[in-house]
């Protein structure tokens, strides 16, 4: 037989295509370009302009080193910020994982009208925050505000719910969680709806019902809806800025100013941008800081628990 001939009745050759992983790996270009624009060039930018003293307006900017972030540390406005802003990021994040889990396990049950009670709970989330903020100042402000004019019926005095410093970052706290734990919710409704019917059986089989199976079953299957949970909101918290805007806008003074609102004030209002853009470093690292101990211990605990 010839070549030709045991050529043509041989299988044909599936070898490996060439330049396979190249092309595969030309698909990451796109993403990775996106990511240096808008995000490695932003925070590079941001690191330059605070080490100079820039105003956010002049052509000219002189280099001054560390000043600045030895100033955010001395600065009694930014702590007063910063504690805020574990505050709000905190809190919200307590407040919006309890309600969130309680919505969740009682909307997986099977109930009339439960369709509409999820996109009800939701809704509040595809509202923008700056018309949620507006809504609660209705609500909260001292002159012919809606709880005020509730207070007035009973014969009640009047209360100055956004004047208080305290009392206005417990409302902030308190609106930035109702409008968000819908995110937790619909989170934790899809891991519920994940979890095995089998392993709830079996335990059932075992006498473990109501809350010793909820305990044993249902938070360690629940561990990875608790971790994107309790860091997207830690995340959106740590940043709040338009809901303190439009209710207080930072004040009293600046007693509820949180990070981001205080960065704002001091590069429109005082004109000091390379100041400014040390404090959105700060927070920058404050908040990748918090998000690889949460994820840390979230693994942590996912594999204590797996043992």
């Amino acid at each position: 037989m010839s070549v030709t001939a045991r050529s043509l009745d041989a299988p044909p050759r599936r070898g490996r295509p060439r330049f396979v992983g190249a092309s595969i790996n030309l698909m990451y270009v796109p993403a990775m370009m996106l990511f240096a624009v808008f995000i490695v060039y932003p925070v590079i930018q941001g690191v330059s302009i605070a080490l100079t003293n820039w105003d956010g307006y002049s052509a000219t900017r002189s280099f001054v080193g560390f000043e600045n972030f030895a100033r955010v540390f001395t600065d009694p406005n930014f702590s007063t910020a910063l504690i805020n802003t574990f505050i709000y990021g905190v809190g919200s994040t307590l407040i919006q994982q309890v309600l969130g889990l309680l919505f969740a396990v009682l909307l997986d049950q099977k109930l009339r009208g439960r369709q509409v009670a999820r996109a009800v709970i939701y809704l509040p989330v595809l509202v923008s925050p700056v018309v949620m903020g507006l809504m609660y100042y209705l609500v909260f402000r001292y002159h012919q505000g809606a709880l005020n004019d509730i207070l007035a019926v009973f014969g009640a005095a009047p209360v100055s719910w956004l004047s208080d410093a305290g009392v206005a970052v417990a409302v902030i706290v308190i609106v930035n969680s109702l409008q968000f734990m819908g995110i937790s919710m619909l989170i934790y409704l899809s891991g519920l709806q994940g979890i095995p019917q089998e392993i709830r059986e079996a335990a059932a089989l075992d006498g473990s019902t109501g809350w010793s199976q909820f305990r044993a079953i249902t938070i360690p299957q629940l561990m990875p809806a608790f971790a994107a949970s309790v860091v997207l909101n830690l995340i959106g918290g740590l940043k709040l800025y338009d809901i303190i805007q439009v209710l207080t806008g930072g004040g009293p003074g600046y007693a509820t100013n949180s990070v981001s609102t205080l960065i704002g004030r001091t590069y429109f209002g005082n004109q000091a941008a390379g100041y400014a853009a040390a404090q959105g470093v700060v927070l920058f690292l404050v908040i990748v800081l918090c998000t690889l101990l949460l994820n840390w211990w979230f693994d942590r605990t996912r594999s204590r628990l797996e043992n």
